[in-house]
């Protein structure tokens, strides 16, 4: 026997707040049955049957061609057919869901279908953000647990839709999102664990860093901000959720239960909160291409409007100087980190909104312009290699790479953001600052370095604040570019 919620039949709606509403009292259902068994069993309390509780799915079905408009990217199928997804956290994604089925209903003239999938929803994706059971079971009723509840299926989680290989068997409906709910909610988990912050707090403007002086200088500005009655944002959130408000604004319920962390997590995370989410969330990924594309695995299913890497490289060209920035229009990848998701053949293009802003911002910041700006700013190819030591290799084979991709600088990180954001269909780009010039014989000193840094470092992180600003006054949708867009995309975007 298996305990199951109240059964909620599938139903039809032609309004997105209808449908969204069924989403959540499906879900809303399904997790309220899932812990009151959990909380049973953790007290002794449980009868011996297996608990399950599933996931609610929303499905379209058409008999025609796209009738979107087509200057956007999203919020239409690609043909006729009948296509579906599983969906987790409506409470955290209302908005966005809201806005996936306004446009559904818009560019296909159909209802949407709202029911309970067969998908079941892991236990541990059933917990609330402040529990912890662990402590309260033994090893052996931890064992039990296994054979009570559903676990995590990896099988159900791959990224096979994004990667463009998935093929539904026959029969089955085609793809309506990317991520299916139990691959959202393994990221949503995973960005707890790695960044000491809830996926909440996340906004939709993602700077990514690989120094920690960028940091130290963005809590600076964010303490400003929350100082500031005027500054436009609500909060700043550290990790260990610690919240600050805006001078004037009061706490709210909850905010007492954020703590500092007694060491920082693996990527940590802080967030400019503006109230529509609109505003900046920066992670220090630390070095390497394997962090980067860990935490951008998982900060795409939040569907961010943007991300930027903002950061430090080896400047290949005599030409540069150090504190020089390169705007990269061009990836050469040498990372290797996504040679199975993303081929090497497939071209990383830039985007046209991401540079223009960029650009823009650096020009405002500096207060140079035209040819003027020429000497600080290159534009050119930037690769990321996943060896820091490719200087000492005993030939000279990666010299000759970067010579023959005419690149310009060299970092660790850049092109497996960027390769990642074309993977996921999140706007992506890269601003970076020469650090050193290896090849010139100008290598990092101690401190020479911590100088550099800290006298550079407000001015970059300022241009890429700027960037984001700009980007925030794009019309709605325009940042989503059809270049990121397969032969059969999905509708959510």
């Amino acid at each position: 026997m298996t305990s199951l919620p109240l059964f909620i039949a599938p139903a039809r709606y032609d309004s997105a707040e209808a449908a969204l509403a069924q989403v959540q009292a499906i879900y809303r259902n399904s997790i309220d049955h899932l812990r009151a068994a959990l909380q049973r069993f953790v007290a002794g309390e449980d009868d011996g049957q297996h608990v399950r509780a599933c996931y609610p799915f929303v499905r379209v079905r058409t008999d025609t061609v796209a009738r979107a408009d087509s200057r956007l990217s999203y919020g239409f199928v690609a043909g006729p057919g009948t296509f579906e997804t599983t969906i987790t956290r409506p409470d955290l994604f209302g908005h966005y869901l809201l806005e996936q089925f306004r446009l559904l209903l818009r560019n296909h003239g159909v209802t949407i279908e709202v029911g309970t999938s067969p998908q079941p929803i892991p236990i541990h994706f059933s917990l609330a953000e402040h529990d912890h059971l662990e402590g309260n079971m033994s090893a052996e009723r931890r064992l039990l647990m296994r054979d009570l509840f559903d676990l995590p299926d990896l099988a159900a989680m791959d990224d096979g839709i994004a990667n463009g290989t998935h093929e539904p068997r026959a029969g089955d409906a085609q793809p309506l999102a990317l991520f299916t709910a139990p691959r959202v909610d393994y990221s949503l988990h995973r960005l707890r664990h790695y960044t000491g912050t809830a996926p909440e707090h996340f906004q939709n403007f993602v700077l990514f860093t690989n120094y920690q002086f960028y940091i130290d200088e963005f809590i600076k500005l964010g303490h400003e901000a929350m100082a500031d009655a005027g500054s436009g944002y609500e909060c700043f959130v550290e990790p260990g959720n610690v919240i600050t408000r805006r001078a004037g604004s009061g706490a709210r319920p909850g905010d007492e239960l954020g703590a500092p962390p007694p060491r920082l997590p693996q990527m940590p995370a802080y967030h400019l909160v503006r109230g529509d989410s609109s505003g900046i969330t920066m992670v220090n990924i630390g070095v390497g291409p394997a962090n980067a594309k860990t935490i951008t695995d998982h900060v795409a299913v939040l569907r961010p409007h943007a991300w930027l890497m903002l950061g430090h490289c080896a400047g290949l060209r005599n030409s540069q100087q150090l504190g020089d920035y390169v705007l990269a229009h061009a990836y050469m990848r040498e990372d290797h980190v996504l040679d199975e998701e993303l081929p090497l053949w497939v071209p990383i293009p830039a985007l046209a909104e991401v540079q223009v802003a960029l650009e823009q911002a650096v020009a405002e910041i500096t207060q140079l312009q035209g040819y003027e700006l020429k000497r600080i700013l290159r534009t050119g190819t930037v690769a990321s290699t996943d060896n820091r030591n490719w200087e000492l290799l005993p030939n000279a084979g990666p010299e000759r790479r970067f010579s023959q991709s005419r690149a310009v600088a060299l970092d660790m990180e850049s092109a497996t953001i960027a390769a990642n954001g074309f993977r996921f269909r999140v706007p992506y780009g890269t601003l970076l600052c020469v650090s050193d010039k290896p090849l010139h014989g100008e290598i990092k000193l101690p401190g020479m370095a911590n100088h550099f840094y800290r006298e550079r470092v407000d001015q970059h992180l300022r241009i890429g604040m700027r960037a984001v600003e700009l980007l925030r006054q794009e019309r709605p949708g325009s940042l989503h570019s059809r270049k990121l867009r397969s032969f059969a995309e999905v509708a959510f975007q």
